[in-house]
């Protein structure tokens, strides 16, 4: 990962898009891309997100202020502060069902179950949980038109 602080830098000389891409255990990738602003560390990284595009489901609430919070700066989570500390890793947590993406690795078990809350997932309000095998997230400036 980069880092909040550098990530912080990049996207506050500009407009620009993040793109969440995602591949699921049996292969099918999907994305989605947001506006976004992302503030800096006297909010703990609060990030806004509008949906712009993409094929899969929105799992991330738009146009609310989501505080980054890691198991050690749980305090900043919206809605649940054990939230980070009971998924693993740092995350704009709001619900904490919604999704994880810093979470860590692990397979499925035979069946397909998984320790979700530790694991990495996308889970829309109104659809099913996506177990992922791999995330990348990417920004680029608002007149760059895609990543394809």
């Amino acid at each position: 990962w980069l880092g909040l602080k550098k990530i912080y830098s990049i996207a506050s000389q500009g407009n620009y898009v993040l793109r969440i891409e995602l591949q699921d255990w049996r292969g099918n990738r999907r994305h989605i891309e947001y506006s976004f602003s992302l503030g800096g560390p006297g909010t703990n990284y609060s990030l806004q997100l509008s949906r712009m595009a993409g094929s899969i489901p929105n799992a991330l609430p738009e146009h609310t202020e989501l505080r980054f919070a890691t198991a050690d700066r749980a305090g900043a989570a919206a809605s649940d502060p054990t939230c980070p500390e009971n998924h693993l890793g740092g995350w704009w947590h709001s619900d904490c069902e919604e999704t994880n993406l810093n979470g860590k690795y692990v397979m499925p078990r035979s069946r397909g179950r998984l320790e979700r809350g530790k694991g990495l997932y996308w889970k829309p309000k109104k659809g099913r949980y996506y177990l992922l095998k791999s995330t990348k997230i990417m920004i680029h400036p608002t007149d760059l038109k895609s990543f394809d």
